[in-house]
């Protein structure tokens, strides 16, 4: 940095001032001082300015399964908007373990990240002490509800609805529901569940409880086998909501292996528009739930608390479309 200051005629903390952006500072002189920069091939010594300001410059990133589309193209968005913002991110997989979300939140690697993105899948309402972390954090997902952190999350609620009346629309009338999560309370599979009761009570369709099809983890093969077992069952349908979409690609997976022709015979919604599912076979409708506004939004939520923003803690709600594909023409 001295060397640029000597080299362009100014103070040392002037240099400072423009690589790290400050406003009022003169156009003539900024330029004078990004030259002399360009010219000699100045780096920011980013490690002693981080540790000058107690921070590392690093956040953690806790999702359950990565070999999961949704997570692992979620991981990928966060990421990006955090290089955009000058940040690094440090990945860990819980695998949908109770005990591991809890010990991720009092791991040593703590002390290498500045704050925390944390989406849990076993945690609930029992364990909100839990997360009285001291450390800035922000929650994603449905597992845990109020608290002391942010929370951004996708309405799963409303994006159920849609897909499920969007099969409505196209004539379909017993629409079975895949992947549900019996005696669950909370989280994605009774939020989505719910949305999908809403749009049968709202066109005069009973629902029908052999239409709801439990599944555990959300695999393609978990949604191949909830069609295999309405199939045996007899159970009668012309459309299938697959809860995600690695379930309705799996569901599509065993309508094809029965010769059971999508959309012709069953129409098929997913829901978190990965990107398979604009290049299965046929295209699947799918919600998409808003993945790049919750990761940009979780980044810059998380800065703020980093910054040491004491405003009141926030919960956002990202904006979802359906996505209309092949799986569900006319």
């Amino acid at each position: 940095m001295h060397d640029v200051a000597a080299a362009a005629g100014v103070s040392v903390k002037t240099v400072s001032n423009v690589v790290n952006d400050y406003p009022h500072i003169r156009p003539a002189t900024r330029e004078k001082v990004q030259r002399a920069i360009d010219e000699l091939g100045y780096r920011m010594n980013l490690s002693a300015r981080n540790l000058r300001q107690g921070r590392t410059g690093i956040i953690g990133l806790a999702l359950p399964e990565l070999s999961l589309p949704y997570f692992a193209e979620l991981a990928d968005s966060v990421i990006r908007a955090a290089e955009d913002r000058g940040l690094v991110v440090l990945i860990e997989q819980t695998s949908a373990d109770r005990q591991h979300e809890l010990d991720v939140l009092t791991s040593e690697r703590r002390q290498l990240t500045d704050g925390l993105i944390f989406s849990p899948l076993e945690l609930g309402p029992d364990d909100a002490d839990a997360l009285k972390v001291p450390y800035p954090i922000v929650v994603l997902g449905e597992r845990i509800f109020g608290g002391d952190w942010d929370h951004v999350t996708m309405n799963n609620v409303d994006g159920a609805r849609a897909a499920t009346q969007h099969l409505i629309d196209r004539g379909r009338r017993r629409i079975a529901v895949i992947g549900a999560h019996a005696g669950e309370a909370m989280g994605s599979a009774a939020l989505r569940v719910l949305g999908y009761q809403t749009a049968l009570a709202a066109n005069g369709i009973p629902f029908d409880p052999d239409l709801v099809i439990e599944g555990g983890l959300w695999h393609r093969a978990t949604g191949a086998d909830c069609v295999e077992r309405m199939i045996a069952g007899g159970v009668e349908f012309d459309a299938i909501f697959g809860l995600n979409d690695a379930l309705a690609l799996g569901a599509m997976h065993t309508l094809h292996a029965h010769r059971i022709d999508v959309p012709g015979s069953v129409a098929v919604v997913g829901f978190d528009d990965i990107e398979d599912a604009a290049y299965a076979s046929p295209t699947l409708t799918s919600i998409s739930p808003g993945r790049e506004q919750i990761a940009a939004t979780a980044i810059d939520v998380l800065m703020a608390r980093i910054a040491g923003g004491t405003d009141p803690f926030r919960r956002v709600i990202a904006d979802f479309s359906l996505k209309e594909r092949e799986s569900t023409a006319s």
